[in-house]
């Protein structure tokens, strides 16, 4: 037996006590001809032929199975025991990410259906399971539709082989499975809204099952151990909202602001009370942040900032999309930083809680991006917005979280430039995004061809220094550029004095492992690549009109080799000298 993967708790802004993992060793089936159903798997009396290590898709190294060839219908299936402390509660199953069609099964009955490679589900499975000391079965159908090139699925590739900036498919459970165990009433959800100006926080919470009189909701927030806030309200109705002042709030004082070089955070204690009696107690956080755009600057807590960020895809060489660890996760915020990058931008894939998570603690700015699709449809337009809404739900409460970013290079939009109805999609997606979330910036179509966006974000992969120099030297040449063969903006939606960023650029190719790929531009040796790093990051730091910029990439990925670490985390330059490329201060 393999130690279980993934153990820790994976949802850490909204904890509790009573909790079990389902990760590990669970039974699996191909399904190539879609007969499961009707041979009856769902039953969960019908053993399948394989076995596989959850949450690590088939086509990993680390699930055991490790064939990348194209499966599009696979079964789980494992048995439920519940310890003695679940007796008498609500028992709620958990998927982090399920790619993409999933249908879950208890003891031959539906519990849950969920749509959305990258989103989270649940159900309670209370009424599903046996009485006693009987064993449950839990079983699991995921359906792919690997060869749709509408379904918003990144980078994953609708080809056999990895090729170009397209990578290894994912089918089925990547995200951690668990259970726990809840009151009849509990408290579903929470939102934070921080306003360090005001020097309140706003807390929205949602109440599930049945509601009664005398219900009410205790709120303790701390700060570095110390009490500062506590409030107790009634519990009217399913939602409730309230504002709570922070005693003593003071940044310039107390330094309790959170930003990447002070990643402060808030602890919350939720206790919801029927009298005396403690019905539901969640552990969770939030940071006092605030990201503005002032005057056509991006302000960071009322203050210019400027975002150095890396792309990151989040691949890994044994997990594919799922991390191998949490110490994995924890280790590449940590390189991030090291490198001199205060952010990451998310590439292509809701990432894992657990690194948002990391990042919230260590202080990384995050870009949240959809996973997009290659070509339009209808369909699309169904999928992709229902799981994008999904996607800020999840994430609306990290302050590391600073930028919405739904569409990319007009991925899944391919004819916006002339396409009125695609045009009409990016507008809806980016007005949607700030009908959900006010606090945020949204962009429209990262990198071009952008139609209304609060930051005007330009992909860029020259590599000659004088030519990033020329080109970004004021803003008129910085908009009217072209880098792509493609116009920024499309007609009719002219640059109206947005922030400008350089969202994609560099791409260096260097190789420094075992791995052959390519990149944007190449370099010969550790003294070249630093020279080539530095001709492209130096431009732009030195620029009149760049507020931030995002270098492609993080770290090699599969064909890939434009990194700045290798696929296995190996830095190809000292980290050091990266930092001081990044700050302006290497000396060729």
């Amino acid at each position: 037996m393999v130690d279980q993967h993934r153990a820790e708790y994976p949802r850490p802004q909204f904890a509790r006590e009573s909790w079990i993992n389902l990760n590990g060793e669970w039974e699996f089936g191909f399904d190539d001809a879609g007969e499961g159903e009707r041979k009856g798997w769902h039953k969960g009396e019908t053993p399948l032929e394989r076995v596989i290590q959850v949450p690590f898709a088939f086509q990993s190294k680390l699930s055991g199975i490790g064939d990348p060839d194209f499966h599009d219908i696979v079964w789980y299936r494992r048995e439920l025991e519940l310890p003695e402390p679940f007796a008498g509660k609500r028992i709620r199953l958990h998927f982090g990410a399920v790619d993409y069609d999933a249908s879950v099964w208890v003891n031959g009955i539906l519990v849950a259906r969920h749509e959305g490679g990258h989103t989270p589900f649940s159900a309670d499975i209370t009424a599903a399971l046996h009485d006693g000391g009987e064993k449950n079965q839990l079983v699991v159908k995921a359906a792919d539709y690997s060869k749709d090139v509408t379904l918003p699925r990144g980078k994953q590739y609708w080809k056999s082989d990895s090729a170009s900036i397209f990578y290894t498919r994912t089918t089925g459970i990547w995200q951690t499975v668990w259970m726990e165990a809840v009151s009849e009433t509990s408290l579903g959800k929470v939102r934070f809204t921080p306003d360090i100006d005001r020097q309140t926080v706003e807390i929205r919470s949602w109440v599930q099952g049945p509601l009664r009189d005398g219900l009410t909701l205790q709120v303790d927030i701390s700060f570095q151990g110390e009490p500062v806030a506590s409030d107790t309200f009634s519990v009217r109705g399913a939602h409730e909202a309230r504002s709570i002042r922070l005693a003593d709030f003071n940044d310039h004082g107390l330094g309790r602001w959170w930003s990447p070089e002070r990643p402060n955070l808030y602890d919350v204690r939720f206790s919801l009370l029927d009298g005396e009696e403690v019905l539901d107690e969640v552990a969770s956080y939030f940071g006092m942040r605030k990201i503005s755009i002032e005057s056509g600057r991006l302000c960071l807590n009322n203050r210019p900032y400027f975002m150095k960020l890396v792309l990151d895809q989040g691949y890994f060489p044994d997990g594919n999309l799922t991390p191998p660890s949490d110490e994995a996760i924890r280790r590449d915020v940590e390189l991030t930083k090291e490198m001199g990058f205060n952010g990451a931008r998310k590439h292509q894939k809701l990432e894992d809680p657990r690194y948002l998570y990391w990042c919230d603690k260590l202080g990384l700015l995050v870009w949240g991006e959809a996973a997009n699709a290659y070509e339009y449809s209808e369909e699309y337009v169904r999928r992709f917005t229902q799981e994008w809404q999904e996607s800020i739900e999840r994430d609306y409460n990290h302050p590391s979280v600073v930028v919405w970013v739904p569409l990319n290079e007009s991925w899944g939009v391919p004819n916006i430039a002339v396409d009125k109805r695609q045009q009409e999609h990016a507008q809806a997606m980016y007005h949607l995004t700030r009908s959900l979330d006010a606090t945020r910036p949204v962009i429209s179509n990262d990198g071009w061809e952008m139609v209304s966006t609060d930051l005007f974000n330009i992909h860029d992969y020259e590599w000659r220094r004088e030519v990033l120099e020329k080109r970004y030297s004021t803003a008129e040449n910085a908009v009217s550029a072209s880098p792509a063969g493609r116009v920024l903006a499309v007609d009719g939606f002219p640059y109206r004095g947005q922030p400008i960023l350089v969202t994609e650029f560099g791409g260096i190719a260097y190789k420094k492992s075992d791995w052959e790929g390519w990149g944007y531009s190449g370099a010969e040796n550790d003294e070249d690549f630093a020279a080539r790093l530095n001709a492209v990051i130096s431009p732009l730091l030195l620029s009149g009109c760049v507020q931030g910029y995002c270098y492609t990439q993080l770290t090699d990925v599969e064909q890939e080799i434009n990194g700045l670490l290798t696929y296995d985390r190996q830095p190809k330059l000292p980290l050091e000298t990266i930092r001081t490329i990044n700050e302006g201060r290497w000396q060729e």
